[in-house]
């Protein structure tokens, strides 16, 4: 199977997935690397530990890269100049690598037994492990984009 962030950067490079995933995030509070960890762990016929993954990807948000996501907006915010943009770059650099070390994390979590559930009931339970209880629906259209509807 594809290693997790091999898998993600390609994942979130495809038409509109990255719109999708940052609609998620920034309307309703849910992690990105979490909801794509799910993903990649029912794509490679997985259970994963909503719990536990959740519970990384919290500590994660909160010590790392929630602050680092923030203060790259703030910058982009300000009227930039050179040197600020050359900041704002070497943050955003640290923010992705943040994720990087965050999605190994989720990577090397076990998986429960059994099978996973379809797509969209999968992310509606990450999404409440992680405490944003959000419909299976909320999910409709990152998972149209990724042409998983129905799965």
């Amino acid at each position: 199977m594809t290693r997790l962030w091999d898998w993600a950067v390609q994942t979130y490079a495809r038409p509109g997935v990255a719109d999708a995933c940052l609609e998620l995030q920034d309307r309703h509070g849910m992690s990105v690397p979490l909801l794509l960890w799910t993903l990649w762990s029912r794509e490679g016929g997985s259970r994963p530990d909503l719990d536990a993954g959740a519970q990384v990807a919290r500590s994660w948000e909160v010590e790392a890269v929630g602050p680092l996501r923030r203060l790259r907006r703030a910058l982009k915010a300000l009227n930039s100049d050179p040197d600020r943009e050359a900041v704002r770059d070497q943050v955003k650099a640290v923010e992705l690598d943040a994720e990087r070390r965050l999605l190994a994390a989720l990577e090397r979590l076990p998986a429960l037994p059994g099978p996973p559930p379809p797509a969209p009931e999968l992310l509606a339970a990450a999404a409440a492990a992680y405490g944003g209880p959000l419909s299976p629906e909320s999910f409709t259209d990152l998972l149209r984009r990724l042409n998983l509807r129905a799965a």
